[in-house]
């Protein structure tokens, strides 16, 4: 049987972004209510007052600020190594029959010079090349017939190590991006693992950008 706290938990958790903002107590109560009204009553199939819809998403407020935020925290104070390389680029080019083997030469140059860093991945259209700046050239040469989308240059990035919570612990990459966002930082590219993951941004914000991800270690349930 449908009620009005079953169908309000519901209805907060399938929108990300107010599911945080509930959970930050950041939200009038009484304007959402007022909002979500309709939908409700719709699946209800009958009235709602206001009044318990209000007192349904104060309690519900309560309860996320607990679940959301200590399962994340946990995960965040959990953060391990955090490793910033600089003078990094950012290669796109179009998925091509050949670009396998340019890549295959590509890391063949490489390992000859482990203090070089590289990582790449690959989509339905597009393969992407992050390289350390001094292996510009290489990559011009073995990739000259490719047909390159997008260069960045003065990059720099950002390798988190994460817990292993961290795959069953939704909105962590959310709560992290969304303290990036907040301080204005631009993320060029996001490439991960199952515990790793590495952002690429403007070198004159890593800084700004390792203080964020560093201090998401600190946060403390108050």
């Amino acid at each position: 049987m449908k009620t009005i706290s079953s169908v309000v938990e519901h209805y907060i958790k399938t929108k990300p972004f107010l599911l945080s903002a509930l959970s930050q107590g950041i939200i009038n109560l009484t304007s959402l209510a007022r909002t979500m009204m309709p939908e409700l009553e719709q699946e209800l199939g009958k009235d709602i007052k206001h009044g318990a819809l209000v007192m349904s998403l104060k309690r519900l407020s309560e309860d996320l600020d607990f679940r959301v935020n200590n399962r994340i925290i946990k995960v965040l104070k959990g953060i391990g190594e955090i490793t910033v390389r600089s003078s990094l680029t950012d290669f796109t080019y179009a998925v091509s029959d050949t670009i396998l083997s340019r890549q295959a030469e590509l890391i063949n140059s490489i390992n000859a010079n482990p203090d070089v860093f590289y990582t790449s991945s690959r989509c339905v259209n597009e393969t992407n090349i992050v390289v350390s700046a001094s292996m510009n050239n290489v990559v011009d040469r073995l990739f000259s017939d490719e047909k390159k989308i997008e260069r960045n240059d003065n990059l720099a990035s950002i390798t988190v190590k994460l817990p292993k919570d961290n795959i069953n612990t939704p909105g962590i990459y959310y709560y992290i991006f969304q303290r990036l966002a907040w301080e204005g930082i631009t993320i060029v590219e996001v490439i991960s693992t199952s515990y790793e993951f590495t952002i690429l941004v403007q070198e004159d914000e890593v800084d700004l950008a390792f203080k964020v991800i560093k201090d998401l270690k600190q946060l403390i349930k108050t």
